[in-house]
């Protein structure tokens, strides 16, 4: 059957991993755009979250399919790796990529599994947070915590790191590698990074700061 040849196939993988790892960075955007409320107030922050609270089954159905992504998105990262590595060559056809960073290609599985432990560390500080305490103090709670924002930080570092190879792969299997758009794609492979660097990081050093302290 043709889709069980498409997930076997190299480019099926590669297609896979491209189109998972934009739906990813999708869901960082929403995630920075509902986050922002934090720089507001705490009532901003618990508003927007009473508001997802308020609708049990899209949240249990986006986060279901999410996990889904993510999985499919490390799986078929996985089977890349390895398959690449016993190859021993490079993964994309195309070479010509104007701002080159093999130490971020080279460490892919394992700023991925560091991503992943922040991830599985997060979630479940979240969920299983004092059920009398809001959401937006169990965010204060968690950040004002000097090593649990430093880990935060670390995380974002790595992300960050992730994908400043992982973007540019992505552009690569949807075939947008052009002369003319080169200098473009090279500026978007540091700036979509560098943004959620920022962004995630600014909230971790407000409340490390004290700046939260009245949050």
């Amino acid at each position: 059957m043709w889709p069980i040849k498409f997930i076997s196939s190299s480019i099926g993988k590669k297609i896979i991993m491209a189109v998972s790892g934009l739906l990813l960075i999708l869901f960082l955007c929403t995630h920075a755009l509902g986050n922002a409320a934090i720089f507001v107030s705490s009532h901003a922050f618990q508003t927007y979250a009473n508001a997802l609270h308020s609708l049990p089954v899209v949240v249990l159905l986006f986060g279901l399919g999410l996990l889904v992504i993510l999985l499919f998105h490390i799986g078929f990262g996985i089977n890349l790796f390895l398959q690449n590595r016993a190859a021993g060559g490079n993964r994309y056809a195309i070479n010509t990529r104007v701002v080159k960073n093999s130490f971020a290609s080279k460490t892919m599985p394992y700023t991925g599994l560091l991503i992943l432990l922040f991830i599985i560390i997060h979630v479940f500080g979240f969920n299983n947070g004092p059920a009398d305490m809001e959401v937006s103090q169990l965010v204060k709670e968690y950040l004002s915590n000097f090593f649990y924002s430093l880990f935060y930080i670390f995380s974002f570092c790595a992300l960050a790191l992730h994908l400043s190879h992982g973007f540019w792969s992505m552009l690569q299997t949807f075939g947008i590698n052009h002369p003319r758009y080169n200098n473009g794609i090279a500026k978007l492979t540091l700036i979509v990074p560098a943004f959620f660097l920022v962004f995630f990081g600014a909230i971790a050093l407000y409340f490390m700061s004290g700046l939260g302290a009245s949050y």
